[in-house]
């Protein structure tokens, strides 16, 4: 549990709450602001829990809380049965309070997106037997409806979230997609210079033989600088390994150098003292009061319940113990005389020592207790500086780590400018390659499309073998040397292959038209019934949300008569018995029996206490007439008593010191006269 509260409080002293609290200040709020502090949490979790609970009563806080937390998804421990989990949310009991802060704040964020998600995707509480009713359709189609909505914004909500983590923001998008459009028209200006350079060049192919070579070089080149870096990376690294040993090392001589022997065992002493009085005074005390605690707590709790009578009885004991230790008090202080009592000035010093003895403890303890938290964030602190590849210098190390740290900062900031370069380019490249690509894809659908339409199916396929057709004659052309006549016969081949075709698209294509215009009656019949559709829905929607308000307005009414039906029953029925006790006080009075009435008995206890007070005053003025004679014989019976103990101490004394002679005396006459005729026998 320590641990666990030590956890919340730095939680609640991060971001957002900024509470500024340790744990002596956790440990010691009440009740009532554990329930404000777990309500906050709530708001920032969910902010229609957001409210001071001073201004709402237990009997409504308590459900919205459980609520909540039902909606959270927070499942009690297991050795807290419901009952309980349900007082200590009412009563703000630590133990139940402190489990739930620690489960909200370390997981803060995901239950944020749990909040917001419950909002639409609770299931309303209808009852089952209206749902499974055969008889209301419109219930049931609202229901699947719900449900069904409920489903499209689950899964809307997931691909919302896959979004954003794989993409980014749109002005980001925007401005990439400006500078690959420019880019791109820079390619095509440097592809076209470039055409026009390279065309009618002998060597054409051994240049790019050679381009292809030297691009293989290039990135074989960078696969080694890459190693070389790695190899770099890995050197700096066993360089501050050796650097973090070495600093141990000296960190250790020093620590060695600065504790003497003597120093060690007087530390260790101290220590040892401090521990034996936790262990011996302070826990001891504290086990105690803790183990009184629970046996009282126990004992009451296993006590049967107290009535009026019982509770009369206990004020009355109270009273008596409390006139006992009164005059024990009186009696010690005209006993004790602080003349006499010399170290009564003592105890007082021991007393004043002992508790400031106790708050150094205490001082002790707290400072332990920060101080291991400190020494926690401090060895979380070097494993994140361990983990970036660092550690603490000081002196010429730390010079000497600046100057590398310089000169590597100046080398790394040159190789960022050339890899941001790089990677400009290469992303700048594939956008242009995509965009290139996708705008081929558009193209020939809409080509094709744009032939179906037309009824010239395989017109670009047909295009697309004349040009590869084009290609190789051109090749041909170059490497044998055809002529121009060859060319015009292949070309009008492909006239008549492209004619061909057409003839026999036609009758499809007149087949298609008559489909066509059947095509678009349908869509303007389906666009009618849709309109209809939507009209006839929205009636239904806003027939349901009446409905439902009716419905709604008369269930609170019904809930207001119910609540006002009870109240007026249970007032009646306290009217009545006050009313019976009325008719049979009136009856005894009148009927003359008067021992059973209520006025008799409270008259006579009256008497009574009267006559009582009278009595005790008359012994009081006795008392007071008889103080000083009284004390006065005290004093002197005191004194008698004092003088009687002293004389028997002297005779006792005296008779120790004349005791052996006169046993030997007596034993010598006893055998002298001793007659064994002489009966002994005494009655």
């Amino acid at each position: 549990m320590t641990e666990d509260a030590k956890q919340v409080v730095e939680f609640l002293n991060r971001e957002p709450f900024k509470r500024n609290l340790n744990f002596i200040s956790f440990q010691s709020l009440g009740q009532e602001q554990l329930l404000q502090l777990l309500n906050d949490v709530l708001a920032e979790i969910d902010p229609s829990q957001a409210g001071d609970i001073r201004e709402e009563a237990s009997d409504s806080r308590a459900p919205r809380m459980l609520n909540c937390l039902k909606n959270l998804k927070y499942i009690p421990p297991n050795n807290v049965d419901v009952s309980t989990f349900r007082q200590g949310i009412v009563l703000g009991e630590k133990s139940v309070i402190q489990p739930i802060l620690m489960y909200l704040l370390k997981n803060l964020e995901a239950l944020k997106t749990r909040s917001y998600l419950a909002k639409y995707l609770v299931k309303l509480p209808i009852p089952t037997d209206i749902l499974h009713d055969g008889s209301d359709n419109q219930i049931q189609e609202l229901w699947a409806q719900c449900t069904e909505l409920q489903e499209q914004f689950s899964a809307m909500h997931r691909d919302l979230q896959e979004l954003r983590k794989s993409s980014r923001g749109t002005n980001e998008i925007k401005l990439d997609i400006k500078t690959m459009e420019d880019e791109k028209e820079n390619l095509q200006r440097k592809v076209d210079r470039t055409r026009k350079k390279v065309e009618g060049t002998p060597d054409f192919n051994e240049a790019l033989q050679v381009a292809q070579s030297m691009r293989g070089e290039k990135e074989k080149g960078e696969e080694l600088q890459k190693k070389l870096q790695q190899q770099r990376r890995l050197m700096q690294t066993t360089e501050q390994r050796l650097q973090r040993t070495r600093q141990q090392v000296y960190e250790i001589q020093q620590a060695g150098s600065d504790n003497s022997p003597e120093s060690l065992i007087s530390r260790m002493e101290e220590d040892n003292q401090l521990n034996n009085y936790l262990v011996n005074d302070k826990l001891p005390k504290e086990l105690d009061a803790r183990r009184k605690t629970v046996r009282d707590l126990r004992r009451v709790a296993h006590e049967p319940m107290m009535d009026e009578r019982d509770l009369e009885r206990i004020e009355k004991d109270i009273g008596t113990l409390n006139a006992e230790i009164n005059t024990l008090v009186e009696k010690k202080m005209m006993n004790n005389n602080p003349v006499k009592d010399k170290l009564s000035l003592f105890r007082q010093q021991e007393r004043i020592l002992s508790s400031k003895k106790e708050q150094l403890a205490e001082q002790v303890q707290q400072q332990r207790d920060d101080t291991g938290v400190l020494e926690k964030e401090l060895e979380v602190k070097r494993k994140a500086l361990r983990e970036l590849g660092g550690e603490v210098l000081k002196g010429d190390e730390y010079r000497e780590y600046v100057q590398r740290l310089r000169s590597k900062s100046s080398i790394y900031k040159k190789n960022r400018a050339i890899l941001a370069e790089r990677r400009s380019e290469t992303g700048i490249l594939t956008r242009t390659e995509a965009i290139l690509q996708k705008q081929n894809e558009t193209m020939n659908r809409k080509v094709s499309h744009l032939e179906n339409r037309k009824g010239v199916t395989g017109f670009r396929d047909t295009q697309d073998e004349l040009e590869k057709v084009s290609a190789l004659k051109s090749e041909i052309d170059e490497s044998k040397h055809r002529t121009l006549d060859d060319m015009s016969e292949m070309v009008n081949k492909l006239n008549s292959v492209i004619l061909e075709k057409k003839s026999l698209l036609a009758p499809i294509i007149k087949e298609l038209r008559p489909l066509r215009q059947h095509h678009q009656e349908i869509t303007g019949d389906y666009e009618q019934k849709k309109t209809q559709y939507d009209s006839a829905a929205a009636g239904l929607e806003s027939n349901r949300a009446q409905l439902e308000q009716t419905v709604a307005a008369l269930r609170e009414e019904c809930f207001a008569h119910d609540s006002r039906y009870f109240y007026y029953q249970s007032m009646c029925k306290i009217l009545q018995t006050k009313l019976d006790r009325a008719n049979l006080e009136m009856k005894n009075y009148t009927s003359g029996d008067k021992r059973q009435s209520y006025r008799e008995r409270f008259n006579k206890k009256i008497q009574e206490q009267e006559n009582l007070t009278k009595i005790l005053r008359e012994k009081q003025k006795n008392v007071k007439q008889n103080h000083d004679s009284e004390v006065k014989q005290a004093t002197m019976w005191r004194d008698l008593e004092r003088l009687m103990k002293c004389k028997l101490s002297v005779l006792k004394q005296q008779e120790e010191e004349m005791n052996p002679q006169v046993q030997s005396n007596q034993h010598a006459r006893n055998m002298n006269n001793r007659d064994p005729t002489h009966d002994r026998l005494v009655l």
